[in-house]
């Protein structure tokens, strides 16, 4: 297994990513898009999610490919980015089919940034929410074709945090070749967690493991053991629903509904290996899988487990990659602002 030439999600044949940002705000949306509908399920083990249109990805409900998925910040005003998309889609002929109509399906999950780079009594600021025209703007990034995924303070990372370092938007690949097959599954995450994706007093990320070509920083590892001190973590003053971590997998594979959403499960270890805690009561965290079809499925079981490991470790990788790759906001530093023993260097 090796990372893609991209080492991000858009390695994928037929997936695009498109991004917008309000950066006075600060607060974004991704919209991660295939060329045609896909085969999609989705996996949600935090306790404070808000998502849109995840039913349709449940066994049981009716079997059509999904168009895209929508990542935003905004808490539960974020979920109007996910018809803004809609709209650019359906301009752009996209939608199942019903009649004359047609009805872009865009399943959609939100983070909570509204009060990143504010102080926390400071108003919202805005006359009409901008995440319907922030939706409207990514997608249509998104279908002007695959450019590079812009990494950290971007789209749906654009106000994230992640366990007081500012957080971001990552994404990571892997190839496995076997003899003359070849499977890619990469990820896309938005890490916004209550929890950190830093070992305790140092740089080092806990999903430095899985870290390929100095992805982000090749800090080694702390020496000895950690204490119990160092493993506690405060709970104490925290709010519900005000974190959340994201992913969307996408895999070359043709697996089905059920397949996809094995994979969407495992999927969710790369959170464990990258963030500590994790899927706690105040995070949302969900992941999304899209099976683009191109490699046929040989062995169910084998197929889809190896996909799982696949999404596991790009999913740990992306979440990594997008702390790395942030910038600072007022008063949340940035990975890059920290010294040796993760303290930020201002004090």
């Amino acid at each position: 297994m090796i990372p893609g030439p991209q080492n991000a999600i858009t390695g994928v044949p037929g997936i695009t990513v498109g991004s917008a940002e309000d950066t006075e705000r600060p607060t974004g949306t991704t919209v991660v898009l295939a060329d045609r509908p896909v085969t999609a399920a989705a996996a949600i083990t935090g306790g404070a999610p808000g998502t849109r249109g995840v039913t349709i990805l449940q066994d049981g409900s009716i079997e059509t490919g999904i168009d895209a998925v929508v990542l935003s910040g905004g808490s539960a005003f974020g979920l109007d980015a996910a018809g803004g998309a809609m709209d650019a889609l359906r301009r752009a002929g996209r939608g199942y089919a019903m009649g004359s109509a047609r009805v872009p399906i865009v399943p959609a999950a939100i983070i909570f940034d509204l009060l990143t780079g504010r102080s926390a009594d400071a108003p919202t600021g805005w006359d009409t929410p901008p995440w319907f025209e922030l939706g409207r703007r990514a997608a249509e990034k998104a279908l002007a074709g695959s450019t590079p995924v812009p990494l950290g303070n971007a789209g749906a990372g654009m106000g994230a945090r992640a366990g007081g370092l500012k957080g971001g938007q990552g994404s990571a690949s892997i190839v496995w070749i076997g003899g003359d097959r070849q499977i890619t599954t990469a990820a896309l995450a938005v890490a916004n967690p209550i929890g950190r994706v830093l070992m305790p007093g140092s740089r080092a990320f806990w999903a430095a493991p899985l870290e390929r070509n100095g992805e982000f920083g090749g800090i080694p590892l702390p020496d000895g053991p950690l204490t119990a001190d160092a493993l506690d973590f405060p709970f104490e003053g925290l709010s519900t629903g005000t974190a959340t971590t994201l992913a969307v997998v996408a895999t070359t594979l043709a697996l089905n509904r059920s397949q996809c959403a094995r994979v969407a499960r495992m999927a969710h270890d790369g959170m464990a290996r990258a963030i500590r805690p994790v899927h706690t009561p105040l995070d949302g965290d969900s992941v999304f899988v899209l099976a683009t079809g191109e490699t046929a499925v040989e062995n169910p079981v084998a197929d889809t487990a190896r996909a799982g490991i696949m999404a596991a470790d790009c999913v740990a990788r992306a979440i990594a990659r997008g702390v790395y790759a942030a910038r600072a906001l007022p008063g949340l530093p940035a990975w890059r602002d920290l010294d040796d023993a993760g303290t930020p260097r201002d004090g």
